[in-house]
């Protein structure tokens, strides 16, 4: 009896151990709102060999105490439920705590999608465009990943 006590000690001391270990990782972790991201605005660059190119201008506002190191961030727009345009970039500046940053993304235009696109509005009766943006936002650090979006539609007056 005395022997299998002895055995279960260190088993029962790495449960605890690990158990300790967790829940003192999780309380590293802060909690953070995510960064509200907005399209200020998008404009067309020169061609390219790869095709069609856009820059597309990102407002960021970090709502938290502490600034934001971004890593990098992916990205697409849809249209009509068509993913257009798509990217990534590690291009980004640091958030500081409650302030807003400027972040310029260049995005190359999928043809075929956009060939469908063009087909869709020819059938459609609509005077508007429904659009979606999306990111995934990594940060450096123990900061979990972020993702946003944001949706809207474009008047075609």
């Amino acid at each position: 009896m005395f022997i299998t006590v002895v055995r279960e000690w260190p088993l029962r001391l790495a449960c605890l151990f690990t158990l300790l270990l967790a829940s003192g990782c999780a309380s590293l972790i802060a909690d953070i709102d995510p960064p509200a991201v907005t399209v200020e605005n998008v404009r067309s660059l020169p061609s390219q060999d790869s095709g069609p190119r856009f820059e597309i201008t990102l407002r960021v506002a970090n709502p938290n105490k502490q600034a934001l190191e971004i890593a990098g961030i992916s990205y697409t727009i849809d249209i009509m439920d068509h993913e257009l345009v798509s990217g990534v970039t590690n291009q980004v500046p640091r958030i500081e705590a409650y302030s807003e940053q400027v972040v310029k993304l260049e995005a190359g235009v999928h043809l075929f999608q956009m060939l469908r696109l063009l087909a869709d509005l020819g059938r459609s009766q609509g005077d508007a465009l429904d659009y979606r943006f999306a990111a995934k936002i990594d940060f450096q650090g123990f900061l979990p990943t972020q993702r946003v979006e944001e949706t809207g539609s474009l008047k075609l007056n």
